[in-house]
């Protein structure tokens, strides 16, 4: 995922399934390389991965040059997810086992730029999966509500119905989740994907729809002032980020055995904007205006209200921690966190 500058990195969280591999047996911690690795979750994920398995055994990559503090934590390489030789050769010089493949332009970037969208939504995800099933890895690939479209039963929204989004971002997601499926029927590979709902953190947002959802914090907090581009009453489905990054160390380290399938919705919560503005309220004084962006809140128009997320529970006991009450305090003091380290390193530098 493609985001801003601004970053967050969060406390160890409590897994609630940790079936694959844990510090109390004797199994070998798996190497993990994770693509996209300085967007929103790719920090946050790492960070938890290298705590849990090593702090060697989690290589970070993305195409950008990343900041002094991702260089100090853990092994980083460039990576252009559309050079499969240079993909090939960092897998095999350090023993990847499995992959975490967050790279991806998001709703709103990807209609900008459609073509861009499909070089690396697409062509990129082809490269992985297929190096994926050469040398035997563990994939995962995270899905969307952007997999959605019109015609889905929004409330709630089933791991099985219709999908038919109408984003360039949608289709590239659907694309990979069956072709997915597809090499794991054909081929034999670990092919595992959530569907995430908007997620939510201290970190710059990053083009997607539900990105006011982030925005309004730092507005709350650093003026008070918010304009939101969705209309006030859409529904749509949230999470805050630890429980997604619990979500994906969760789903990774179940028995493939317990699978009953490839790609599963999670869900935490759902609210729309009135609804998040009026708990922000609680705690701060703020003030919004409601400037309708068109095509984002046409995209946000085919989206599911609700996720039905009963498979998830059921395999790998999947259970989130936060809903929206819980999320807004502890959000707050995240961004003023973030804010006041900000503020630091200019005053140094």
């Amino acid at each position: 995922m493609l985001t801003g500058s601004r970053r967050t990195l969060f406390e160890p969280l409590k897994l609630q399934c940790c079936r694959y591999f844990s510090s109390e047996n004797e199994q070998t911690p798996p190497r993990t390389l994770i693509t996209g690795s300085l967007g929103q979750l790719g920090l946050t994920l790492a960070k938890q991965m290298r705590s849990r398995y090593g702090k060697e055994r989690v290589v970070c990559t993305d195409i950008r040059k990343p900041p002094k503090i991702v260089l100090q934590s853990g092994p980083y390489r460039y990576a252009n997810i559309l050079n499969k030789n240079g993909l090939e050769e960092i897998l095999v010089e350090h023993r990847i086992d499995q992959v975490v493949h967050f790279s991806a332009l998001l709703s709103a970037i990807g209609e900008q730029n459609v073509t861009l969208a499909l070089q690396v939504n697409i062509e990129g995800f082809h490269n992985i999966i297929d190096l994926c099933k050469i040398h035997e890895l563990k994939l995962f690939c995270p899905s969307t509500i952007g997999a959605f479209g019109p015609e889905t039963p929004k409330n709630p929204t089933p791991d099985l119905t219709i999908q038919r989004p109408k984003t360039i971002y949608g289709v590239s997601k659907v694309y990979m989740e069956l072709l997915g499926e597809y090499y794991h029927h054909r081929y034999g590979l670990d092919f595992r994907s959530a569907r995430f709902p908007g997620i939510i953190s201290a970190t710059t947002p990053g083009g997607g729809t539900t990105d006011y959802a982030v925005q309004i914090f730092y507005d709350a907090i650093e003026t008070g002032h918010h304009e939101c581009f969705l209309e006030p009453d859409t529904r749509l489905p949230m999470m805050y980020i630890s429980d997604c990054i619990q979500s994906v160390i969760q789903m990774m380290e179940c028995p493939e055995e317990d699978l009953t399938q490839r790609t599963y919705n999670i869900a935490a919560f759902s609210f729309t904007p009135a609804e998040i503005v009026a708990e922000v309220q609680k705690y701060v004084p703020l003030t919004v205006d409601y400037k309708i962006d068109k095509a984002r809140q046409r995209i946000a128009s085919t989206w599911p209200h609700v996720l039905k997320d009963n498979n998830a529970r059921r395999d790998w006991r999947w259970d989130p921690q936060f809903n929206l009450e819980k999320m807004v305090p502890y959000m707050l003091q995240k961004v003023r966190d973030q804010l006041h380290s900000e503020q630091v390193i200019k005053e140094l530098f």
